[in-house]
C-alpha cells in the first residue's frame, strides 16, 4: 500500500483527527487568539523583550539596525563577535536569516563554508530594512543575536544548521511536538518545505516517534546517516515547562513555540507563532483534534507544571522508528501513519 494512502482519503484523515487550515483558523486561532496580541509574536524583537521580562532565556541580543544610515555601522557592531545571526524582526518561514559561524581575515563564513564580505552583510541588512523578507513587505528591523552553540548530543542528527523544536501549545498545554533537522537539501535551515527532516516527538519523554522528509517516511538522517530512532531531546521537561509558560507570557491560546538547546544555557526560546503550520501532524503520524478536544474540556487556571504533567500522561506514544526500519529503504511503504 502506498504511504500516501494512509493520508489522502478523507475518511482516514477524519479517523486520525487531522485538522485542516479552516478548522485551525476558525475554531482555534479565531477563538483563542486576540488579534491585538499578534504584534507580540509577529515581531521577533518584541517577543525577545517580552521573554526577558518573564525570565525566559533567549539568544543574547547583540544589537539592532533600524535605519539605512545604521547599516554602515554594522561592522563596528559586529567587532569582537566570532559568530552571529542576523534576522528580520517581522520575517516568517526562516526567510532572510543569515547565519555566520565565524569571522576570519575579514571574511564572514557561513556554516556551508561560503564566504561573505562586509559589503555582502551590509547589503543583506539593507534588504531586511526595505521589507524584502517581512510579512506584507513592510519596512523592517534587523535583529542581530549571538550564535547558538547547540547541544553536542544533537550533532549527529543535523547538517550545517541548528536543530529546533516546535511545540504546539493550546490553552497553556503542550499538545504536540516535533524537531526539525537541517539537511543539505534545506541548505542548513530547519525548514520542512525546503527539505529539512521533521521528527515527531513523544510528549512524555522527548524521544523520536517517527520522521519524514518531503512528507515521506525517513529512518536516518539523509546526510549524516545517523539512525533517528535513538534521538531523545535533552532537558525535555524543562523545555516543555518553558513552552507552557509562553501562554501566560503572551495571552495567546493557540500558538507554536520554537526552541533550541544551547549547550551552556539549555532550552532557549527562539520565536513564537500565532498561526503555527499543520505539518506537525504529518511528522507525528497523528492529528491534533483529539488532543485539542481533550484540552478544551479542562478547567482554566491550571498551573504550568500541572498542565505539562497532564500532557505527558495523556499524550504519551510508542515510537514507530524502533525495530521498524525496512531492510531496503525505498521510501515507498509506510510502517503505519
Amino acid at each position: 500500500m502506498s504511504w500516501l494512502t494512509n493520508w489522502t482519503w478523507p475518511t482516514r484523515l477524519r479517523d486520525k483527527g487531522i485538522i485542516g487550515m479552516n478548522r485551525r483558523n476558525i475554531r482555534y486561532i479565531g477563538r483563542y487568539n486576540s488579534r491585538r496580541l499578534y504584534p507580540l509574536v509577529d515581531d521577533k524583537l518584541k517577543t525577545k523583550l517580552l521573554a526577558q521580562q518573564y525570565g525566559i532565556t533567549t539568544p543574547e541580543l547583540i544589537g539592532t539596525v533600524t535605519t539605512q544610515f545604521g547599516v554602515k555601522h554594522i561592522g563596528e557592531m559586529l567587532t569582537g563577535h566570532a559568530g552571529f545571526v542576523i534576522k528580520p524582526a517581522k520575517g516568517s518561514g526562516g526567510k532572510g536569516i543569515l547565519v555566520i559561524e565565524k569571522v576570519e581575515d575579514n571574511a564572514f563564513i557561513k556554516p556551508s563554508g561560503a564566504k561573505l564580505s562586509l559589503t555582502d552583510v551590509e547589503r543583506h541588512v539593507s534588504n531586511i530594512l526595505s521589507g524584502l523578507y517581512s510579512l506584507g513587505g513592510s519596512p523592517d528591523v534587523a535583529v542581530i543575536e549571538t550564535l547558538i552553540n547547540f547541544d553536542e548530543s544533537l550533532m549527529d542528527y543535523t547538517y550545517e544548521g541548528v536543530p529546533d523544536i516546535r511545540v504546539i501549545v493550546f490553552k497553556g498545554y503542550p499538545v504536540m511536538a516535533m524537531m526539525r533537522l537541517s539537511t543539505a537539501a534545506s541548505d542548513g535551515k530547519a525548514n520542512l518545505h525546503q527539505g529539512a527532516v521533521g521528527v515527531g516527538l513523544n510528549i512524555a519523554t522527548g524521544a523520536a516517534l517517527r520522521a519524514v522528509q518531503f512528507d515521506r517516511p525517513c529512518y536516518s538522517h539523509p546526510d549524516t546517516g545517523h539512525d533517528l530512532a535513538s534521538l531523545v531531546v535533552p532537558q525535555w521537561e524543562t523545555l516543555l515547562n518553558l513552552a507552557a509558560g509562553c501562554y501566560e507570557m503572551t495571552g495567546l491560546g493557540y500558538l507554536g513555540t520554537d526552541m533550541v538547546l544551547d549547550r551552556k544555557y539549555g532550552p532557549m526560546l527562539l520565536e513564537l507563532n500565532a498561526r503555527p503550520g499543520l505539518a506537525i501532524q504529518m511528522t507525528n503520524g497523528e492529528g491534533l483534534r483529539r488532543r485539542l478536544d481533550l484540552i478544551e474540556r479542562q478547567p482554566d487556571g491550571v498551573p504550568p507544571k500541572q498542565r505539562v504533567a497532564f500532557a505527558q500522561h495523556h499524550f504519551a506514544r510508542q515510537s514507530e522508528l524502533v525495530d521498524s526500519k525496512p531492510v531496503e529503504s525505498s521510501d515507498t511503504t509506510s510502517t503505519g501513519a
